[in-house]
């Protein structure tokens, strides 16, 4: 569904279904394999087996779980009440709590670090979940409980359904779950994750309909929310490029896009993506040789790379020049090029609003992970030498900072003792410090 500004399109992986998975009996066979040998038998689904090994990898027990977050009930409340979704939750009522309390199932809202704000639903099912650690104020990140569906959704930023022997932590298998992520639609950031839990129905088709419709219900209103209040009022959201008759290239996000001066989009492969930012940031030009080895260096051949140009010569027609070297017939501005002016200027806030993720994420060319890396340290200094708890608060949110502890911790020293920025500052030293351990 179109949004204003739309956010970049989120991970195409399907989730979870059915009729894609092994009976319960053959994925606790993989299960017990898995655990007591290392071995895991094909056909345990991808995004199951992946967990799993990222559960091994983070040390996950799976006898006991570490659910608790050591937050005050007060604390939570006050830091619950500042959430970006609290607002929204009388959308979730309406449309999913009431009737999953009457199908004898749970509704659980997350943060974007896993920790469970809200949990509704049937009364009995509440108490049985209680008994594994699903409670509010909980923290059910994929590192700290393995395989579960608001974890594993935070973890693959998509849709996921988990059904009982799938789970990676044993008290855990007797549930289903399905879980959406939740993003805010003006930078396109998850802000948390919606998620149904019950016995088998819980991970069905029709549940996933049903969560999936609630999230975009929840999107719908969040954007009427922020256009109400004005595109200045909040960080992140601040507009793409201004438009002056040249075009622009948007590659903060894994959605490249040229935009040309008419405002028209066209969608771009990764690998057009590279080429155009390399080339906008080496005005002079890159034979065929160079491009190679900037984009995949002893892998890459320059006939690929000049069969990559000519594709990207029908969606930017003029805007390459010639092709010894090739070379931008015209500047070529990027968003990336949009955080850098706020920062000359001094604007920090501006430049964290603007910056709506990192350059290019999934990319692998050195030289792009070069530039994606500087673009963040960049950012990165100039937040902390400001610090501003609105600045901090801003970068705290981003993709890169929601890790850094220094920033979270200056923010908690500098935020007022028991604001709900302070104790969302606190909330996350907390997950961070216990990753650390």
């Amino acid at each position: 569904m179109p949004r204003t500004p739309a956010p970049p399109p989120r991970s195409e992986e399907h989730p979870r279904r059915p009729d894609a998975r092994r009976d319960p009996r053959s994925v606790r066979a993989a299960y017990r394999s898995f655990l007591d040998h290392g071995v895991l038998p094909r056909g345990v689904h991808p995004l199951v087996a992946d967990s799993w090994r990222r559960s091994v990898h983070s040390g996950v027990d799976p006898e006991a779980p570490r659910t608790d977050s050591g937050l005050a009930h007060d604390d939570l409340v006050a830091y619950r009440e500042a959430h970006p979704l609290a607002g929204v939750m009388p959308v979730v009522r309406e449309l999913v709590v009431d009737a999953a309390a009457d199908d004898g199932l749970v509704v659980a809202v997350s943060d974007d670090a896993g920790r469970l704000l809200w949990v509704e639903g049937d009364r009995a099912l509440r108490d049985a979940v209680d008994r594994v650690g699903f409670v509010e104020g909980s923290v059910w990140r994929e590192e700290r409980v393995g395989t579960n569906a608001p974890g594993t959704a935070l973890a693959t930023r998509s849709p996921v359904q988990v059904l009982g022997a799938e789970h990676f932590s044993r008290p855990v298998q007797a549930f289903s779950c399905t879980a959406v992520p939740v993003h805010d639609p003006a930078s396109g950031r998850v802000l948390g994750v919606l998620d149904v839990t019950g016995r088998q129905s819980a991970a069905s088709g029709v549940v996933l309909s049903l969560v999936r419709a609630t999230v975009l219900s929840l999107e719908r209103e969040l954007a009427q929310r922020a256009a109400a209040t004005g595109p200045d009022d909040g960080p992140g959201r601040l507009p793409g490029p201004p438009r002056d008759g040249a075009p622009e290239l948007l590659v903060l996000g894994t959605a490249p896009v040229l935009r040309s001066p008419d405002g028209l989009d066209h969608r771009l492969s990764l690998r057009h993506a590279e080429i155009l930012v390399l080339l906008a940031t080496h005005p002079r030009g890159l034979s065929a040789d160079e491009l190679a080895v900037l984009l995949h260096p002893g892998e890459l051949s320059d006939v690929t790379v000049r069969a990559e140009v000519s594709r990207l010569r029908r969606v930017a027609g003029a805007l390459l020049a010639g092709s010894r070297p090739y070379r931008l017939a015209r500047p070529l501005r990027t968003d990336a090029d949009v955080v850098r002016d706020h920062l000359a200027v001094g604007d920090v806030r501006g430049a964290v609003a603007a910056y709506r993720a990192p350059l290019l994420p999934r990319s692998g060319a050195p030289a792009v992970e070069h530039l994606r890396a500087e673009l963040a340290a960049e950012l990165r200094t100039a937040v902390v030498a400001a610090g501003g708890a609105d600045v901090l608060d801003a970068w705290t949110r981003t993709d890169d900072g929601a890790e850094d502890h220094a920033a979270w911790t200056r923010l908690q020293r500098v935020a007022d003792h028991g604001s709900p920025l302070w104790l969302r500052a606190r909330a996350h030293l907390d997950l961070l410090d216990d990753e650390l351990a």
